[in-house]
């Protein structure tokens, strides 16, 4: 099976190109793939399909084999293996996603390949019926309380596409994301989990955010996650509608527009390229 490495911001993914590769069970691969010590190591799978309605279609699958909606980080990545290939000619890519279809704007670089892009990545839900989160369904969830181990946390919870528990922190570097990211990933108040947020505010133009995915754990980055955080920092006049996100794996320009969609430009970058022998061709037990 041929496959791509590539990572945006530091958050990365095996992309197979179901036009060249068959892939009868993404789930069990994706965990196959994802392990770094078993497999070629990587936050998720993702699967660049022919689309109907769009240049491409986009499916997106954890570490742990379950599948997302939307990846942001990976969404421009996919971009640029459809532009560097010359799948498409127009700087202008639109894919289609479990969330809608979403427009990326690539930017080439001098040799031609594209360097970073830029993602609309639609306008955040904040309804808690369309989280989804427990509770009120026509109710917003902006700087309410969270009870978890103990803990009562005050967190802002948005969906882009998928689910986001924003938490404002005053020191995000010693966090202890890996106690309290599963504690509320997997809370009672998630009926499909949900992906947990801690950030620390910089300024008024500039966050500092650590990611505990759903499904896969802490993370380098998160474009859906860092939508997220615009939205719920500028709501809650905490930012600006444009700031600066520094992610631990590299930094994303974010912006919640006047007219309401979110705006994210960040880098794609390609790692390399192979040949994965799938587990049960391998005549191992």
């Amino acid at each position: 099976m041929q496959f791509v490495k590539m990572h945006g911001a530091g958050n990365d993914y095996v992309y197979v190109d179901t036009s060249i590769a068959q892939v009868d069970n993404p789930s069990d691969l994706a965990i196959e793939v994802s392990s770094r010590h078993f497999g070629i190591g990587s936050d998720g799978l993702i699967l660049i399909m022919p689309s109907q309605v769009a240049d491409a279609r986009m499916r997106m699958f954890n570490a742990d084999g379950s599948e997302a909606q939307m990846c942001g980080n990976g969404i421009r990545c996919v971009a640029k293996y459809l532009y560097d290939r010359q799948r498409v000619s127009d700087t202008t890519i639109r894919i289609e996603t479990g969330a809608g279809i979403r427009s990326i704007q690539v930017v080439p670089g001098a040799d031609g390949k594209v360097e970073k892009a830029r993602v609309d990545m639609g306008v955040p839900e904040l309804q808690r019926g369309n989280i989804p989160m427990q509770g009120d369904p026509a109710a917003q969830a902006l700087n309410v309380e969270l009870e978890v181990g103990g803990e009562t946390f005050e967190v802002c919870c948005v969906s882009m596409g998928n689910p986001h528990c924003v938490v404002f922190v005053t020191d995000v570097a010693t966090f202890p994301v890996e106690i309290w990211g599963p504690l509320i990933e997997t809370h009672q108040s998630f009926p499909e989990r949900t992906n947990v947020e801690f950030v620390e505010v910089l300024s008024r133009t500039a966050v500092k955010q650590r990611t505990w995915e759903r499904g896969a754990g802490e993370t380098l980055a998160c474009g859906t996650g860092a939508s997220a955080v615009v939205v719920a920092a500028y709501l809650t006049e905490r930012t600006e509608r444009s700031i600066v996100n520094h992610l631990r794996g590299g930094d994303l320009q974010m912006e919640y527009t006047p007219c309401g969609s979110v705006h994210m430009t960040g880098g794609a970058t390609e790692v390399f390229r192979g040949e994965y022998i799938p587990l049960e061709l391998r005549g191992e037990c």
